[in-house]
């Protein structure tokens, strides 16, 4: 198997455990007793799941490499900033806007993180040039995404929900250069774990204060409901790390365009595991062509224009 071959599937693997959050986020909150305007519980519950993420995170890193995984000095600022992006910031954001809009709706309009990657990698970081097959990828994904929107479903904007859904895909975008910046001298795996770590330890705190020290124990299914919190910070653990060593190795637009894989997984999760549809029309079709184009088109080697 040609290493192409492998980055396409680690990158497709990634996409589709993000995707699958979408609805079992959602589920978490039936379970720990959550409720859509319970902003200071939502955030505690997501600090939770962070956190237990990056500390299996360093316990498997440290495992495998037989020593404990410990940053420098040096290295702790770097994380702290990796984590405002990539955790605290984009996942606040997330947390909140998810639970005031529909599975599907987030799925959609989180397939923006793609874009903002790619121009923050171009325009703001200039780690790579912005070309034409980037532009056309771009316009051929979100198109692509966008589609599934028109299947007979009702979707509206709002700025409590879908807003804080665009802020979340603005996170993404730094985030995602930030740790291809960071990861070219330092550890990958360092710097996901702590990041999480520090991140979540910061937005359960923040959750607990700000529901005056009441920590989260109204489960309505105590053992489902922690079997779902260990699912979602598997999730974040496994796919972050994978995500930062592809992104160490590749340009970041070459990588963040499997993103649009991330919506479509989303979406067609929600419709199965949340009955937010019943029926998954035709428009699939051409929906995950262009999807699959956007990446091929991103990834051609073939010559090009810069803008």
């Amino acid at each position: 198997m040609s290493v192409k071959v492998k980055t396409m599937l680690v990158a497709a693997f990634c996409c589709i455990l993000w995707g699958s959050a979408f609805p079992i986020i959602k589920i978490g909150y039936e379970y720990w007793g959550i409720a859509g305007s319970d902003t200071m519980g939502i955030i505690e519950y997501a600090g939770l799941r962070f956190f237990l993420a990056g500390f299996l995170v360093i316990v498997f890193g440290s495992i495998q490499r037989k020593k404990l995984i410990l940053p420098t000095a040096k290295e702790i600022p770097l994380f702290i900033v990796l984590s405002l992006f990539q955790t605290i910031g984009q996942y606040i954001f997330f947390y909140v806007g998810l639970a005031h809009t529909s599975g599907v709706n987030g799925a959609i309009i989180n397939s923006l993180n793609t874009v903002f990657a790619i121009i923050v990698a171009s325009l703001v970081f200039k780690s790579e040039k912005l070309n034409s097959k980037k532009i056309i990828g771009c316009i051929l994904g979100v198109i692509g995404v966008f589609l599934i929107s028109f299947d007979g479903k009702d979707i509206t904007f709002n700025l409590l929900g879908d807003g804080l859904i665009i802020l979340t895909a603005l996170s993404y975008g730094v985030s995602s250069n930030l740790i291809k910046k960071f990861s070219k001298d330092h550890d990958t795996v360092m710097l996901s774990g702590y990041q999480f770590m520090f991140g979540g330890l910061v937005m359960t705190v923040v959750g607990v204060i700000g529901r005056d020290g009441i920590v989260l124990y109204d489960f309505s299914n105590l053992g489902l409901g922690i079997i779902v919190l260990i699912y979602l910070a598997l999730v974040s653990s496994v796919a972050y790390t994978l995500w930062g060593l592809l992104l160490k190795k590749n340009d970041v637009s070459k990588i963040a365009v499997y993103g649009f894989v991330t919506p479509v997984a989303g979406v067609i999760l929600s419709m199965i595991i949340l009955g937010e549809s019943s029926i998954v029309g035709w428009i699939y079709i051409p929906a995950l062509l262009l999807v699959s184009l956007s990446i091929i088109v991103v990834n051609h080697t073939g010559t090009d224009s810069r803008v």
